[in-house]
């Protein structure tokens, strides 16, 4: 089995920053493509960054030149760093991964249960 956890969630002011971090444990082969998605009260969940094995990133456009994602292969974990926050940015940040356990096995996404932002005005 494979987990995955997420930290570094708080309460922060409007303008400030935050860093999140997911760890990646378990039955790990290969861990592939990693995102961050982010779920808003009363809203659909939505992705928020990539991140390749290889390091190829793609940003949604509300948090380009704000938020940075990066990884750490050697350690399966995955951040998120977010600058310059807005009261809109607030929400359940989830993380979720594509794991292969096995040497040619299949690939298999995993969630975290999330971690709670929220950007005060």
């Amino acid at each position: 089995q494979v987990q995955l956890v997420e930290s570094g969630g708080n309460l922060v002011q409007a303008g400030g920053s935050l860093r999140l971090s997911c760890a990646a444990s378990g039955r790990i082969f290969r861990l592939n493509i990693m995102r961050w998605y982010r779920q808003a009260p009363e809203k659909q969940r939505e992705l928020v960054a990539a991140i390749s094995r290889d390091g190829i990133i793609d940003y949604a456009n509300s948090v380009k030149g704000r938020f940075t994602i990066s990884r750490d292969n050697a350690k399966n974990r995955v951040f998120l760093q977010m600058n310059s926050l807005k009261p809109e940015d607030t929400a359940v940040y989830y993380c979720s991964g594509e794991v292969a356990s096995d040497v040619g096995g299949t690939w298999n996404d995993y969630w975290g249960p999330g971690t709670q932002v929220i950007v005060s005005s």
